[in-house]
């Protein structure tokens, strides 16, 4: 029988001839999808149309001609459709006509990247000097990057204003009064990928968003929104809970796509070789990725990798450059490059360039060729590593097979829970919807910030506070003096000495979460500035001793100086790595509230509730080359207090020894489904790992049981833990299935081994983990499947 998608099927067949070691766990094929078109409105520009039917374009895709009518009528409204579907068209046909007819409406166009602005701004730049009637736009970028000398003229004169949330927030509404002009006239808001503001960044720019929008009402004016969003769960929803009003969503994409291949990898182990507590040790996925992808490309396919860090993107072209020589393919290995950010300008458009025009082959990239930038053409995707979410899997996926050709997709497992689950149960990657963004921004950690930039921006009136669910906070900032109540509402209180002033208002919130306050990293030898870590995480990652990588560069920490903010590193080439070691206490805040507390069967109660997290370094391990562990070093830092949101369970010891679980097993089986079920939250809340943490401990002093604490990395919370306590059962079912699918004898990093665990993976106990959690299962109510093979 004739495959559906036979290029797929060939470089699938050849994947699976050269990697004998590894394993295909899952595959295949989404057949192809014909275009869906519709005719031009006809209030569009006519030069404008004139110009795009002459290019090439007689319709529209059904998706942006619906777009376009609901912006053109005034209804905010967000396109959720897949990578490279064209979406842009469909808002800049409504921006760009109405411009044309009204010469003084502005429009703003906000991005959550550097690279995809630049590449959306040379596309409205290019129709507006090629269309009859646009000359007078003049669109612009203002972000850190825009020289000082030209950013009045920009204020004066640009009708279409390119920039980011963060500098939305520093420049223009902070100093609302200069940018009076275009907010007078704003008819169009541009909210560009809008499913990566999630989370505590997400709930940062709903708010910067309200305050824009809130400016705009002042000035007289109404625009319309337009958000534009990979494929999403319920796009409608989150675009809401963004801008603070209703959105109506279009989700039918009428773009082609030609048949897609879909594998599942698990690299193979590596002979000899044994990690912490003698667990095996799998290829690397940024390896196993490696040699797929020139695989792919000396088969003739032009393939995009994707991995998780700007490093492995550099490590991936080079072993792919370097596969490709020992195959004999030297000149392929000329035309595979890597990209990321952090590159100029000029070398990003050139290889963008490049990757589109056919010269380049294979490029490495991090998620920055994830979003919006088109590089259509591609025959292949292989994803190093689960990327975090559903909606970035299937965004990186349909870089490849957008011009109506066969393509395949390979998704390369890590060794850790979140892959290993996905790789064996295919149906939790490819048959679900993606996943609800998280973000809260009534979350009173994010709130207060946003609340005193409101008041010095314009007066809170009793309706702003209202809109902003900032009722509390606003007490709060009353009581501390920070604000003060007239007639005319609340307005800020210049204080001596305060936290907050009317001066320094803006620049104390960091929209992109953490602390706010950066540890410079500097170079001892020549005193240049290596880079920034926010001050939170600085003793976990540039304490004394740590091993500092920059740019290929590496370096040894000598100093950590808390007071100054700066962290000295040295040059240096060690043969080793360094993973720091810490203690981590928890306290419970408070009673949880109405709705908060489940006792989802006798000996198992769940809650939902707010805590105290301190965390201490303690030391770090010297780890060579071959994951052995040389030395711990030990280390006297300060204590990281964090107040946030937890999901926590209790189980009776009673309950635990009917479970086989005895006494001295407790400590190792709470360890292990704690470390399980970090692993698998992001299959539930749009996070990734790194953004939480967790506590586990056999007699918890607060709830005087066996308890375990899974909590938010951020103050106050991101919305991640309140997720996984809303759908408890469905992640605990998860988890179980994870531990219970690994093939691993004791514990290992596919399971419940955690790359960030403070105490060394020590205690865990696997055997304990899976009575634990089977009990679990069964207690919330869930049905466990059969035993995976």
């Amino acid at each position: 029988m004739t495959s559906p998608n036979p290029l797929g099927a060939e470089l699938a067949a050849e994947i699976t001839r050269r990697f004998p070691a590894s394993s295909c766990t899952y595959s295949t094929v989404i057949p192809a999808r014909p275009a869906r078109t519709a005719p031009w409105p006809e209030w569009v520009h006519p030069y404008l149309r004139t110009h795009l039917t002459d290019s090439g374009i007689t319709a529209l895709y059904s998706h942006q001609a619906e777009t376009a009518t609901l912006a053109h009528a005034g209804t905010d409204v967000v396109v959720a459709t897949g990578t490279s579907s064209g979406k842009s068209l469909g808002y800049l046909l409504p921006i760009l006509s109405h411009l044309a007819t009204d010469p003084t409406a502005c429009a703003l166009y906000l991005t959550p990247t550097k690279a995809l602005g630049s590449d959306q701004l040379a596309a409205v730049t290019a129709l507006t000097r090629a269309v009859e009637g646009l000359d007078t736009i003049h669109p612009a970028p203002y972000d850190g990057d825009t020289p000082t000398e030209a950013r009045t003229g920009i204020r004066d004169t640009t009708r279409f204003v390119f920039t980011n949330p963060d500098m939305l927030h520093v420049s223009v509404l902070a100093h609302h009064a200069r940018w009076a002009r275009l907010l007078r006239h704003l008819r169009f808001i541009v909210i560009d990928e809008c499913h990566t503001y999630r989370g505590v960044f997400g709930a940062n720019v709903a708010l910067v968003l309200r305050r824009l929008l809130r400016l705009t009402t002042h000035y007289g004016a109404d625009p319309t929104v337009i958000l534009a969003s990979a494929t999403a769960h319920d796009p409608a929803a989150h675009a809401a809970n963004l801008i603070g009003r209703p959105v109506q969503a279009i989700t039918g994409d009428g773009a082609p796509t030609g048949a897609r291949t879909v594998l599942l990898w698990e690299p193979g182990f590596l002979e000899g070789v044994e990690g912490e507590q003698g667990a095996p040790v799998r290829r690397a996925a940024t390896t196993e990725a490696a040699g797929i992808m020139a695989t792919l490309v000396a088969e003739g396919a032009r393939t995009l990798t994707f991995v998780r860090s700007r490093r492995s993107a550099e490590v991936v072209a080079l072993r792919t450059q370097e596969a490709l020589s020992t195959m004999g393919r030297t000149d392929f290995a000329r035309r595979i490059a890597a990209y990321r950010a952090g590159y100029l300008a000029e070398d990003r458009r050139r290889l963008e360039r490049e990757l589109d025009d056919g010269t380049l082959l294979g490029v490495a990239t991090t998620n920055a060729l994830e979003l919006g930038i088109d590089v259509g053409g591609l025959d292949a995707v292989v994803t190093a590593g689960f990327p975090g979410t559903v909606a970035s899997f299937w965004q990186q996926a349909g870089r490849a097979g957008r011009r109506g050709q066969g393509s395949i997709v390979v998704l390369v497992a890590r060794d850790e829970p979140m892959d290993t689950y996905l790789i064996h149960h295919p149906q939790a990657l490819l048959g679900r919807p993606v996943e609800r963004s998280v973000f809260n921004p009534r979350n009173p950690y994010v709130l207060r910030g946003h609340v005193y930039c409101a008041a010095v921006e314009k007066p809170l009136s009793e309706a702003d506070v209202a809109a902003l669910g900032a009722g509390e906070v606003v007490g709060e900032l009353t009581a501390a003096g920070l604000l003060r109540k007239r007639p005319r509402g609340w307005f800020p209180t210049p204080l001596i000495d305060a936290p907050l002033t009317p001066e320094n208002a803006h620049a104390a919130v960091n929209l992109r979460g953490g602390s706010g306050e950066e540890v410079m990293i500097v170079d001892v030898s020549d005193g240049r500035l290596l880079g920034t870590v926010d001050a939170a995480r600085a003793a976990a990652q540039v304490h004394p001793g740590a091993v500092y990588l920059h740019q290929s560069e590496s370096f040894v920490i000598e100093e950590l100086d808390f007071d100054d903010h700066v962290a000295l590193a040295r040059p240096e080439l060690p043969d080793y790595t360094t993973v720091a070691r810490s203690e981590t206490d928890i306290r419970i805040l408070g009673s949880p509230g109405e709705g908060e507390l489940i006792n989802c069967s006798p000996g198992l109660w769940v809650a939902n509730v707010e805590v105290e997290v301190t965390d201490r370094v303690t030391g770090y391990l010297i780890k060579l080359a071959d994951g052995t562990t040389a030395d711990v070093v030990p280390l006297a830092m300060p204590e990281q207090r964090l107040r946030t949101r937890a999901v926590a369970y209790t189980v009776d010891p009673l309950a635990l020894a009917a479970m086989g679980i005895t006494a001295a097993d407790i400590p190792g089986t709470l360890h292990a489904a704690e470390h399980a079920a970090i692993g698998l939250l992001p299959l539930i809340a749009t996070c990734d790992r790194w953004d939480i943490g967790g506590v586990s401990t056999a007699l918890h002093p607060d709830t005087q049981l066996p308890t375990v604490f899974v909590y938010d990395g951020n103050p106050g919370g991101a919305g991640f833990a309140d997720e996984g306590f809303a759908r408890f059962p469905e992640w605990i079912e998860a988890t179980f299935e994870a531990v219970r699918s690994c093939g691993c004898e004791s514990g290992c990093p596919s399971c419940i081994q955690s790359p960030k665990c403070g105490n060394g993976n020590h205690p865990l106990d696997k055997a304990g983990a899976l009575k634990l959690l089977g009990a679990l299962v069964t207690m919330t109510g869930a049905t466990p499947g059969p035993p995976s093979n």
